[in-house]
């Protein structure tokens, strides 16, 4: 049998076929078995040429068979040394493919074998993903953020953005940070304004309260992936992940006081947040860092067109405070001084016509520590207008450095703020002004509540090119079923190298659109 093309693939395995060939009806339902079975899917992430992540989880303690193959019936299939999945990891199990093709369409296929029966097999899980490129192509992929935000969970139309995604075949997602709502109880009902109710019909117990223990952690995970054109998305699409907040809670930092939080039982923000991280590492496709087990900030290249730098501007960063220090200090910082001397070595030594930085929190919107009160600097920005202080002097020195060096083509890609808008970054505008002008895109949610717009600080020059945001009459939080749930895609010609990106909404309405040639260094 020939290779089929990815969207041939996904017209034959799509969201319910997928599943169905899974051998579940659906992930949610419960069903007495004796053969195991996988409960939540599959998902592949982090690929680059020639290797790339999978992951699947099963209902028991099993043996995972393997088999990789450039075809999607599986001729001359490479079988891999089987994996064992235990309590200890929630039944999940993930692993590095190597030696893969560059620019090839892979399909993988698992079958678990129960441990204590070990002639008790599942029925086969499978699904694919594309290695990058070793030459210059074509290259599309889609990211968003903030998923399953503000009580808003899977209701009868359930993560629709997901599968609006899913039609465009993109070649990775980039999931910008809020990958779940850990802080985010959910209820049965909830009452809409100007009359009716949405309701989640899809909740477990996990989601009715903040998430404190391993296994609360570990559930938002699951929820999110009980929803139809979630799994659809994972079988047929990598999801390159980074975090933000809400896999811990809203707004951590080591300053974080839960002391008068009624909610939560355990206290100690640093317990939560490591619980946390081994709930994110656990249930998705990161790679794992030798040098830092936990580590989120990474590149993944792929092909001679694209870098992608993943920033963690959460577990690295000083206390939410002010941020008005005149000085760089550990207390001041919001990358941190290794990871930043990373991404400028990162940066340098990339020889991809675009850097793409993805940032889990935008660079000149001012996000609050303390939105109600508008006091405390929560992301970059510290709302005074003027020369950079606090955390926006470690972002300066960035920039500095990327002009300095003669670091070209750096788009930011971000999510966070509940809405979608394009930024151009003019040094003519700014109060600190040495650096290049770049763009920064922002989208999101991709099923959470709306919120914004949030108030620019003009440290950095930014200037509103697009907006799409709740109006005043329309009011915050709007539910994913009010259709202000957005994504972004990005295009690279092959030929001209030339970016496209397109700002949508669930609807597959293209709200905004702008093409960028790319600075060719003499």
């Amino acid at each position: 049998m020939n290779k089929i093309s990815r969207r041939a693939f996904v017209t034959s395995a799509s969201a319910a076929g997928l599943v169905g060939v899974s051998g579940l009806a659906l992930p949610y339902y419960s069903r007495a078995s004796q053969r195991p079975a996988f409960t939540h899917g599959v998902q592949s992430g982090d690929i680059d040429e020639t290797s790339g992540m999978v992951w699947t989880r099963t209902d028991r303690p099993s043996r995972v068979m393997f088999e990789v193959s450039s075809t999607e019936n599986f001729a001359n299939a490479t079988r891999l040394a089987p994996l064992d999945t235990s309590p200890a990891s929630d039944y999940t199990v993930k692993r590095l493919l190597t030696d893969l093709a560059a620019d090839q369409d892979i399909f993988y296929r698992m079958i678990a074998a129960d441990l204590a029966d070990i002639n008790a097999v599942s029925e086969p899980i499978v699904g694919r993903f594309r290695t990058a490129p070793a030459s210059k192509r074509d290259i599309k992929f889609a990211w968003s953020g903030d998923t399953a935000g503000q009580g808003w969970g899977i209701d009868e139309t359930g993560m629709k953005t997901y599968a609006t995604i899913g039609k465009h075949t993109p070649d990775f997602f980039l999931h910008s940070g809020d990958t779940i709502y850990a802080d985010g109880a959910m209820k049965d009902e909830v009452d809409l304004p100007g009359g009716g109710k949405w309701k989640n019909v899809v909740l477990i117990d996990g989601k009715r309260k903040v998430a404190e223990t391993l296994e609360e952690y570990r559930d938002q995970w699951k929820y999110n992936m009980m929803d139809r054109s979630v799994l659809g998305l994972s079988a047929i699409c990598p999801t390159f992940y980074q975090w933000d907040d809400h896999e811990v809670l809203n707004n951590w930092s080591d300053s974080k006081d839960l002391s008068a939080d009624d909610r939560y039982s355990e206290k100690s923000i640093h317990v939560l947040a490591a619980r946390a991280a081994r709930a994110f590492h656990e249930m998705t496709t990161i790679r794992y860092e030798p040098s830092e087990p936990g580590r989120v900030y990474r590149k993944i290249a792929y092909g001679p067109l694209l870098d992608v730098f993943f920033l963690d501007m959460r577990s690295y960063r000083g206390p939410n405070g002010p941020a008005m220090q005149e000085t760089m200090t550990p207390q001041s910082r919001i990358l941190g001084e290794q990871q930043t001397k990373w991404l400028k070595r990162e940066l340098a030594n990339s020889k991809a016509t675009w850097k793409i930085i993805a940032a889990d929190m935008p660079l000149g919107l001012v996000v609050w520590d303390d939105g109600a009160k508008k006091v405390g600097a929560e992301a970059v920005s510290n709302g005074d207008n003027g020369a950079p202080k606090g955390r926006e002097l470690e972002i300066a020195d960035l920039l500095r450095y990327i002009k300095n060096a003669g670091i070209d083509n750096t788009v930011w890609l971000t999510a966070d703020v509940h809405y979608t808008a394009a930024h151009y970054y003019n040094p003519d505008k700014a109060q600190f002004q040495d650096f290049n002008p770049f763009w920064e895109f922002v989208s999101g949610p991709i099923h959470a509540g709306t919120f914004g717009p949030n108030d620019f600080d003009m440290t950095f020059g930014p200037e509103l090119k697009f907006i799409k945001a709740p109006t005043a009459e329309q009011g915050q939080n709007l539910p994913p079923s009010a259709g202000l749930q957005f994504f972004g895609l990005v295009d690279i010609n092959g030929a001209t190298e030339q970016m496209t990106v397109r700002l949508m909404d669930r609807d597959d309405n293209e709200l905004y659109k702008v093409t960028l040639d790319p600075v060719r260094s003499a």
